[in-house]
């Protein structure tokens, strides 16, 4: 918690850029300080695929968890890719809470 406002990181396929933008309005309005990706690669960001900048952004969004009291899967239609799974073990390896979008 920074104050009164609970942290959440938004995890998820970049894919679902409209859910990502979706959830994040609804959680800010509900009072939360929301955390999200910074390119959607899957959503036409193609600076992500360029030599390290994936690797690295996989390695900012652990730091962003770092930051958070927990994370927010967007997993839609159930799906969960491979770094998101692993955005999930490293939340419960550090403790975070983890919520879904759908039940999971």
């Amino acid at each position: 918690m920074i104050g009164n406002y609970k942290v959440i990181t938004l995890c998820g396929s970049t894919r679902f850029k409209d859910a990502f933008l979706q959830e994040q309005k609804r959680l800010t309005l509900e009072g939360n300080i929301v955390i999200s990706v910074g390119l959607f690669g899957h959503s036409g960001d193609e600076e992500v695929w360029s030599e390290g900048t994936k690797a690295m952004l996989d390695d900012m969004h652990k730091r962003k968890i770092d930051m958070a009291d927990e994370i927010f899967v967007i997993n839609v239609g159930g799906y969960i890719g491979e770094s998101t799974r692993s955005e999930i073990a490293y939340a419960k390896r550090t403790g975070k809470a983890v919520r879904y979008l759908e039940e999971a």
